[in-house]
């Protein structure tokens, strides 16, 4: 349980944390939370030669509304969003989120940018993330490049951030009047990976039927899955109980999950098709307030 021999580099800047990762190339990892990578390590699973920490870098810690997106920065702690007073007030599924992750003491530590960034799709921001729309912000020596979350995951841990880039920053759409969202996961005992979660958000027209939807499926494939058949779905239905039922329906025809330890690919199958009933229900009652 001790990791190999690396070189620790603690850059004070975002260009030189860039050029170190350049110059070092597939020998070198980012070190933010390390929630992930140092378990990793520990087991030797990650040989990092060189481990670049950006946590001296000032300017990457906040939550903020800005130019019509909530913004995250790269440096954000789950217990900060967890913590926050507008997350709680306008993005009731990213507390659902940062809730349910690993335990307080992970938390503390642990990045949502992080979360992203690993390419895990056990992992519980990817789904949300794509029921929100969101953008990720990957700086590199060229500037920043915005990428949608549904671009950004391409395969088991793998993600479209290229060599010597930096995820800097999470930018969600501000939601309109009448939407909410809600994340429902189960697992077997608390703080594990999920055996299967569903993140949902909606906004409603004046007439209560959907005018936005999205549904982000957690560990039922290689990657974060998006729901888009039961999006398509919903969209100018009223949120009933039929309407939800064929959705959910949908959505678990969607997940492509693998048996393994904590269940049957069928029994995964039976957990979307509740739990997307449950996010959906769930997200109508907050739209509606």
């Amino acid at each position: 349980m001790i990791p190999p021999a690396f070189e620790y580099m603690r850059p004070a800047t975002i260009p030189e944390a860039i050029a170190l990762l350049e110059q070092y190339g597939e020998d070198a990892k980012i070190l933010s939370g390390g929630q992930s990578l140092i378990p990793m390590m520990k087991l030797r699973i990650a040989r990092p030669a060189y481990l670049v920490d950006i946590n001296r870098i000032t300017g990457l810690s906040y939550v903020k509304e800005e130019g019509g997106f909530l913004k995250i920065g790269g440096l954000t702690r789950e217990a900060e969003l967890e913590a926050s007073p507008l997350i709680h007030a306008k993005y009731p599924i990213l507390v659902d989120t940062a809730h349910v992750i690993a335990d307080p003491q992970v938390r503390n530590l642990a990045t949502v940018a992080g979360n992203l960034a690993h390419g895990d799709p056990a992992n519980d921001h990817p789904a949300t993330m794509l029921a929100l729309g969101a953008q990720v912000v990957a700086t590199g020596a060229r500037g920043e490049r915005i990428i949608p979350i549904e671009e950004f995951f391409l395969s088991l841990f793998s993600t479209a951030l290229q060599q010597g880039e930096i995820l800097t920053e999470i930018r969600i759409p501000v939601p309109p009047a009448h939407s909410g969202g809600a994340y429902f996961k189960l697992e077997r005992k608390v703080g594990d990976f999920a055996t299967a979660a569903v993140a949902a958000q909606v906004t409603l027209d004046e007439k209560g039927a959907v005018q936005k939807v999205g549904i982000g499926l957690t560990n039922v494939g290689a990657t974060p899955i998006e729901a888009k058949k039961a999006e398509d779905f919903l969209r100018g239905k009223k949120l009933d109980a039929a309407n939800i039922a064929q959705a959910a329906r949908l959505a678990a025809d969607e997940a492509q999950p693998s048996s393994d330890l904590r269940g049957p690919a069928e029994y995964k199958k039976g957990l979307v098709k509740e739990l997307a009933k449950r996010s959906l229900s769930r997200a109508a009652e907050r739209a509606a307030k």
